[in-house]
């Protein structure tokens, strides 16, 4: 797959899931709509809501991630070979020098996020920064800019924003059916066929949205970067060594699942074998080249 056929792709689906989210989330909130029989008035609501959230998280979904991982402006002075690093492959990419921020966290990871390389950000931890040498710093850097300059930050950052979006609005619905069922009659509750329907709509929503993750986030993503990264720095093992390190490291301490997957590597490394798998996989691939 050529760099423009992946930018095409990730367009088309980062629209395809605003569709999606838009289909669902109106649906839904038909339904509740149908329970208090007002359809037409919840599903106004929810088609102004899901058109609001699809907007912000085009728009701001860098700022709503950063915000939610706890992130901080990181300066050239405090941060010198993060900036410099950063600075100098980003014009070996031939992209904007994106805006650096970083989390203050042990446990070496990175992501990056924005909507095209002209609004990115690459964020690392200060865990990173402390056990990485400069090439295998710039192995990571180089592969967030592959990310970027691929446009994946486009779709991972608008599933984020979206997969949280859903969770607060399934989280709203489940409370709004259960406070609102006992004000009326729990005896008329539990025979209502509607409510327990959209109790296990409301239970299955969990599940529906790490499908929604794996659909869009294919973690041929990884592969990729981790090849066009290596062609930016001419030194594979840089990388291989840094997912090494980031790989027997211990779990993030702030992190929620909703922006799991924008992380060079799984931040709950330790609740998954298979990331760890995946890393040794990723690793064995580019010292083969």
């Amino acid at each position: 797959m050529s760099i423009y056929s992946q930018i095409s792709s990730n367009r088309l689906k980062t629209f395809l899931i605003f569709g999606l989210f838009i289909f669902v989330i109106s649906g839904f909130f038909y339904i509740v709509g149908q329970y208090y029989s007002s359809p037409t008035e919840y599903l106004i609501l929810g088609f102004n809501f899901s058109l609001f959230s699809t907007a912000g998280s085009y728009f701001y979904s860098d700022k709503i991630v950063l915000f939610t991982t706890g992130a901080k402006s990181a300066n050239k002075k405090q941060f010198f070979d993060f900036y410099t690093v950063t600075e100098n492959l980003a014009i070996a990419s031939g992209i904007p020098m994106p805006k650096l921020y970083v989390i203050n966290d042990p446990s070496p990871n990175a992501f990056a996020t924005g909507r095209d390389p002209k609004h990115a950000v690459v964020c690392v931890t200060t865990g990173l920064l402390e056990i990485l040498d400069r090439t295998e710093l710039e192995g990571v850097i180089a592969h967030e800019l592959s990310h970027v300059k691929n446009y994946d930050i486009l779709i991972s950052s608008v599933v984020a924003v979206l997969v949280g979006t859903l969770a607060i609005a399934s989280d709203w619905i489940m409370r709004s059916m259960w406070w609102g069922g006992r004000r009326n009659n729990d005896e008329d509750r539990g025979k209502n066929p509607l409510m327990i329907v959209l109790f296990f709509v409301a239970l299955i929503i969990g599940p529906l949205v790490a499908t929604l993750i794996q659909l869009a986030i294919s973690r041929k993503r990884e592969y990729l970067a981790d090849a066009d990264g290596s062609l930016i720095t001419r030194y594979p093992e840089g990388l291989a060594r840094a997912l090494e390190k980031i790989s027997t490291s211990p779990p993030m301490r702030n992190v929620s699942s909703s922006t799991a997957h924008l992380f060079i590597s799984n931040p709950f490394k330790t609740k998954s074998k298979s990331s760890w798998l995946v890393n040794e996989e990723r690793i064995k691939i580019l010292r083969a080249m």
